[in-house]
């Protein structure tokens, strides 16, 4: 009876991050800096990959990859939180909410499991370096990635689907900053015990999955970079390593405190943050990382730099 006198909800209101109008001007001007960081950094490293015939490996294919589903990742939040900031009434409409969780769900799915596929690149080219060639070659390449993509966007829109026929009866205030899973099933009056299994059971299949991937990869590259007789081979091969280990451990950590621990040990506030940190800090933050830690990209950075200050 009460789904039968339930009015059609057009639109979400989201709390956002504070409601105090001071506090919303600074992080106004923080998550802006943020995002053109993001942008730019990410796109430039995409053209420095593509106008550097050094970069041309599988290695960089794959990064380039992730600093796209970086941009996009963050545009999928950032924009709209930043109009937010300026806004006095922070609603959504309800067919935009369900676009941002949509490509939401899908870039961050295609980040978690992107960084499991460049694992098993790193694993293949130092454990396996004469089958590197074969093994990563660019056919397997692109189909690893189309693979990423079609997974990523068969489950988002399934699960989109699925949370978009839910009834909205009692309250369209979100208590977040976007449109994510699981403030829209709480605020649901439907039974969302479908979407809940279909989420928890996926997600788990998706990260146990990359994490594992992860941790296997790295296990056998520790070994084989300890079995090295040379210390310069074991230097080069870690360095090698690095950026993407720091990337993953950034990531993967930020995921599993929000998912993997008990709902009673935090509030919505801590997820709050925590959805920050891994959909607006990490993308900005990764192509500095590979940026600074990269004797490869380094090189090429300087290369683009030096050929522009000789044009002028």
């Amino acid at each position: 009876m009460a789904v039968e006198n339930c009015t059609v909800v057009t639109d979400f209101i989201l709390l956002g991050l504070s409601g105090r109008r001071d506090v919303q001007q600074g992080l106004f001007v923080l998550f802006l800096l943020v995002y053109g960081i993001t942008v730019i950094a990410n796109l430039g490293m995409i053209l420095l990959i593509r106008m550097d015939p050094r970069l041309h490996t599988p290695m960089y294919y794959f990064l380039s990859n992730l600093s796209f589903t970086d941009v996009c990742y963050s545009s999928s939040v950032s924009p709209k939180m930043l109009a937010d900031f300026l806004s006095q009434q922070k609603k959504i409409a309800y067919n935009l909410c369900a676009v941002q969780m949509f490509f939401f769900v899908t870039f961050g799915d295609v980040e978690c499991v992107m960084l499991s596929v460049m694992a098993y690149d790193r694993y293949v080219a130092i454990c396996n370096p004469l089958l590197y060639t074969i093994a990563m070659s660019g056919r397997v390449c692109t189909q690893l990635v189309a693979t990423v993509y079609i997974q990523s966007l068969v489950y988002s829109a399934i699960f989109t689907y699925c949370t978009i026929r839910l009834s909205f009866c009692n309250s369209k205030i979100i208590n977040h900053f976007l449109c994510d899973a699981p403030p829209l099933l709480a605020l649901s009056t439907s039974d969302t015990t479908i979407n809940e299994i279909v989420m928890f059971s996926y997600s788990s299949c998706v990260l146990g999955f990359s994490i594992v991937t992860v941790f296997l990869s790295y296990s056998y590259i520790i070994n084989t970079i300890l079995r090295m007789k040379s210390a310069k081979g074991r230097h080069k091969a870690f360095s090698t390593c690095a950026s993407h280990l720091t990337t993953v451990t950034m990531f993967y950590g930020t995921l599993v405190f929000m998912y993997l621990h008990p709902s009673s040990s935090h509030s919505m506030d801590t997820d709050k943050v925590a959805s920050v940190f891994y959909t607006v800090v990490i993308p900005m933050l990764n192509p500095l990382i590979y940026s600074l830690r990269n004797k490869d990209v380094k090189a090429a950075l300087k290369k683009v730099v030096g050929t522009i200050l000789c044009s002028d």
